[in-house]
């Protein structure tokens, strides 16, 4: 069954820099949970909210121990751009032992080099959306977090988890234990610093336009939200009829 709507109640952690809401769906009150699923960190990259959005209208139920944002970023989202309203990149806000206050660079296109400048935030952690994803871990204290992004399609595990390994087979791209660049401020630099911090995995997708990442993309995720995965286990949480 397929709907147009989201079919799970979805809870506003907080808002944007401008004032929108980063929503999520928490199937697990109590922590620790299972898996954290985070799309649209960056906001260019809304194809991992859309896709993640028909993961989420295409199960029938839920693992019991999942939650997910469904967009960090709602004001880049909207605006097409990578950092937030601010001008920031969220993964480089995090406040870690490595953060620079100097901007750092990414790509205008994927397969070019990193040139186009992006700030990193006025002090470690200065962000409201870096604030909200830094209280929702706290929080729920996940065993694994799941974070999308694209399009250079691997797999980013550096522990070679089962779980990784698993979503690479699933997904035939490459499992890697580094993306090839710096990434100073970074979301999986933060949780390794913390003490019993979770384990983080990128899911970079492939350069696909978003008819063809529904179909490559889409039954993985289904398989991870439905418990039927390395990732979560049990099948307990069903849908809302509102």
């Amino acid at each position: 069954m397929k709907h147009s709507h989201i079919p799970y109640p979805l809870t506003v952690l907080g808002r944007s820099t401008l004032g929108a809401p980063v929503h999520s769906l928490i199937s697990h009150q109590s922590s620790p949970c299972d898996l954290l699923i985070i799309a649209g960190i960056h906001g260019e990259e809304s194809d991992t909210t859309i896709t993640l959005s028909r993961a989420l209208r295409s199960v029938a139920h839920l693992a019991p121990s999942l939650s997910l944002v469904l967009c960090a970023n709602p004001d880049g989202a909207a605006m097409g751009t990578r950092g937030n309203a601010n001008g920031v990149d969220l993964n480089r806000n995090f406040p870690t032992d490595d953060w620079q206050a100097t901007p750092t660079t990414c790509r205008w296109h994927y397969d070019q080099t990193e040139t186009t400048e992006i700030h990193t935030g006025s002090a470690p952690g200065s962000e409201a959306e870096t604030q909200i994803l830094i209280s929702l871990i706290s929080r729920l204290r996940p065993t694994t977090v799941l974070s999308l992004h694209g399009p250079i399609g691997c797999i980013d595990d550096p522990d070679a988890s089962a779980a990784g390994q698993w979503l690479a087979e699933q997904t035939a791209l490459p499992l890697v234990s580094d993306i090839g660049y710096p990434t100073p401020g970074s979301l999986g630099t933060w949780a390794a610093e913390q003490e019993s911090g979770p384990h983080i995995v990128t899911w970079e997708f492939p350069c696909q336009a978003i008819e063809q990442l529904s179909r490559s993309i889409l039954p993985t995720l289904q398989m991870i939200l439905s418990g039927e995965s390395p990732f979560t286990s049990g099948v307990e949480v069903d849908p809302s009829h509102h």
